[in-house]
């Protein structure tokens, strides 16, 4: 079951390889088929070589890589290894699976402890079949939130109705199956369907929060989140970017910031792995990123916000005074949210973005 793992894992890695370099080595850069650096340990320079494309298998397979200095070489996993510094087997893979957002099948071998490690808590659980067209389907059968118990959780999180205005990547499934396990019977529950698009438009996958039936708080399951399709370096997008963009973690957080900047293009990459990992858009000029006040949010904002400065964009951080923008929006209120993110502007934007808005779609 390991040896199955551990393929399935190496070949998600494959497909999303320049991501995992520009997290785990985030000193080097892209240039051509290859992404450059010092060494495996991330030293800045050029005499190791990630291969970027390619095919699954063979000498010249994707994500395979050669220190020519050191005469060294391996694969993907190898590079997670050293670059975190992990000595087992099962902790390279567990970082993988935290990296990409799926969580294990089966029960952990830990050197002879059958305790399984707790989950990260960036992990977004995926399904095995988890296709993009899978997810296209899925959110082809959902409808638009308004006055559904997807809407209703939201905005019993305090989102307002402004923030939702145009929250087209945003519908509601009445029926969607949850299964505890993919061998397990499926069990029908209301959920809260996010499309995650690409920087082609095309949706790539679907993030899913089961919810209870009246939308009251999220559904009584061990995983009420859970991801479909390719969400290594996409998002779930509020609004269309031209110059300006704020990218933030988690939906609720996003939205929350949302609600006091209801004109900001903006876009939830679904945990602190795949924010760090976000495609930027050509243009783009000032970047936002949204930060959760815990180790894992802190790494994003370093990783997301160096690729951002190397290719000339402004960054400023929007930070919360709690652990996240929905606790703060939660706790402190509207008004004080509104005043926080409006000190951490730049000039312009305040006016520029805090303005009201109105739709038709969504009735204001």
């Amino acid at each position: 079951m390991q040896q199955h793992d551990t393929a399935d894992l190496a070949r998600r890695l494959a497909r999303n390889a320049e991501a995992v370099c520009r997290y785990y080595l985030s000193n080097g850069r892209r240039e051509g088929r290859y992404w450059l650096v010092g060494d495996v340990h991330n030293a800045p320079g050029r005499s190791m070589y990630v291969r970027l494309t390619g095919g699954e298998a063979g000498r010249g397979a994707v994500g395979k890589w050669t220190d020519a200095a050191e005469g060294t070489h391996g694969d993907l996993l190898d590079i997670i290894r050293e670059a975190c510094g992990l000595t087992a087997f099962p902790d390279v893979l567990d970082e993988a699976r935290r990296f990409l957002g799926v969580e294990s099948i089966g029960p952990s071998s830990h050197h002879g402890n059958s305790m399984q490690r707790p989950p990260t808590p960036d992990a977004l659980p995926a399904d095995i079949d988890s296709s993009p067209d899978t997810a296209r389907r899925l959110f082809r059968a959902s409808r638009p939130i308004r006055g559904t118990a997807a809407e209703t959780y939201l905005r019993r999180r305090g989102i307002s109705a402004e923030a939702l205005w145009d929250a087209d990547a945003l519908r509601f499934h009445p029926n969607c199956f949850y299964r505890v396990r993919p061998d397990a019977a499926g069990l029908a529950l209301p959920a809260l369907i996010a499309a995650v698009i690409s920087l082609d438009g095309a949706i790539a996958g679907v993030h899913r929060t089961w919810l209870d039936p009246l939308g009251r708080d999220k559904a009584a399951v061990e995983t009420p989140r859970r991801a479909l399709g390719h969400l290594l370096g996409n998002g779930v997008h509020f609004g269309r970017a031209a110059d300006t963009l704020a990218a933030g973690e988690g939906i609720e957080t996003v939205l929350s910031v949302r609600s006091v900047l209801p004109r900001m293009p903006m876009v939830a990459a679904l945990s602190a792995a795949h924010l760090a990992a976000l495609l930027l858009l050509t243009g783009l000029r000032r970047l936002y990123v949204i930060r959760d006040a815990d180790p894992a949010g802190d790494r994003a904002v370093e990783q997301l916000t160096g690729r951002a400065a190397s290719a000339g964009i402004e960054v400023r951080v929007l930070s919360p005074r709690l652990g996240d923008f929905n606790d703060d929006l939660a706790k402190l209120g509207v008004a004080r949210l509104r005043a926080s993110v409006r000190g951490q502007l730049a000039p312009g934007d305040a006016a520029r973005f805090m303005g009201s808005v109105r739709s038709a779609r969504y009735g204001g």
